[in-house]
């Protein structure tokens, strides 16, 4: 099957799944439109939102005040300082950061996160640090959310990961009804991990499956981040591409009294070509 219509037959399967909110500026609700207009939000932030797009991004995840959070990888902290304004004094925001991360990285690429935990105004942020396969947050989750960080798993800086482990840990965290929001660069149709060291991209194909093993619905996807002039060829740093690769947004949800699927090895996902599991 050529890439073409396996791209084809990927978003025809996603449309099945429904409307696709959060894409017009009045259906932003006020508490993230105020969460952006922040004036403690540092400059550097401020201007990657006409690329991230965090309006219509955060109003599709659903996040709102009250709720438990997690920013899995929270890196710069620049989510984490809007999931802030946005639950309140009556939510909690959990900034995770794994070890293999904070081992193998450069300082400043967790360096927003770090500036976070020692900011008095950010006082319903929590910083976790643990092994990737070990994030264990202290209370039930509403939302655990992930951005340009899944393919990061199959990467030899994080060991790689057993990502059974990674995902179960994931569905584990969350409070039945919970969502698992994950962004990432759009690989090659067909490629699974083949992009993932070199170019930081990853198949969605192998994002769902991955999900779906560990228990996972899929509920939405939202396609305010894609960018069909991106030919998935370069490395996402490139200056031809950075800031505006094609990206993926998938909605899963913990189902209520669901038991997780048995999880299997994770060299799976080196085979490439293979039959989307999902579909």
């Amino acid at each position: 099957m050529t890439e073409i219509s396996r791209a084809c037959l990927l978003l025809a399967v996603l449309s099945l799944l429904g409307p696709i909110p959060g894409q017009a500026a009045d259906l932003v609700p006020d508490y993230v439109v105020a969460a952006i207009a922040d004036p403690a939000r540092p400059p550097q932030q401020v201007a990657r939102d006409a690329e991230r797009k965090p309006g219509a991004v955060l109003a599709f995840a659903g996040v709102k005040p009250g709720d438990r959070v997690a920013d899995f990888m929270s890196g710069g902290a620049y989510f984490t300082r809007l999931f802030s304004r946005i639950v309140g004094k009556t939510g909690r925001v959990y900034a995770f950061l794994p070890e293999e991360q904070l081992k193998n990285c450069a300082p400043e690429e967790t360096a927003g996160t770090r500036a976070v935990e020692h900011d008095g105004s950010y006082a319903n942020v929590s910083v976790l640090s643990a092994p990737v396969a070990r994030f264990r947050p202290p209370e039930p989750l509403d939302l655990i959310w992930t951005s340009l960080n899944f393919h990061d798993l199959y990467d030899s800086f994080m060991g790689p990961a057993d990502v059974s482990e990674v995902t179960q840990a994931l569905f584990d965290a969350l409070k039945p009804g919970g969502e698992l929001l994950v962004i990432d660069h759009v690989a090659q149709a067909g490629s699974e991990v083949r992009d993932t060291e070199t170019l930081h991209r990853i198949d969605p194909e192998v994002i769902i499956r991955r999900a779906q093993m560990a228990g996972f619905r899929l509920e939405a996807y939202s396609e305010v981040l894609r960018n069909p002039r991106d030919a998935h060829q370069l490395r996402v740093f490139d200056a031809a591409i950075r800031g505006q690769t094609d990206q993926v947004i998938l909605k899963f949800r913990k189902p209520l009294g669901a038991t997780p699927a048995t999880a299997c090895d994770s060299s799976r996902d080196r085979h490439v070509g293979t039959h989307p599991a999902w579909l």
